[in-house]
């Protein structure tokens, strides 16, 4: 899943929850995304557009901490 925004993405069916590790580190889990759009995200030629366009802004979020070494 080569990408210059997105480093790992996991769906949770259960909770309906995207969770995206950026690049960057940083992670964000995006609530309420139903499962057919995590599958076109996973399809997506370019994941950070498909994020920009589909996700960003259109569902809830929270930042997850994470630990720093």
């Amino acid at each position: 899943m080569p990408s210059s925004v997105v480093q790992s993405m996991r769906y949770n069916p259960d909770t309906h929850t995207l969770r995206i590790r950026y690049v960057s580190g940083i992670v964000y889990e995006y609530k309420n995304v139903p499962e057919e759009v995590f599958a076109a995200m996973k399809a997506a030629g370019s994941k950070g557009r498909f994020l920009n366009q589909h996700i960003k802004g259109h569902y809830d979020f929270v930042k997850v901490p994470t630990a720093h070494p």
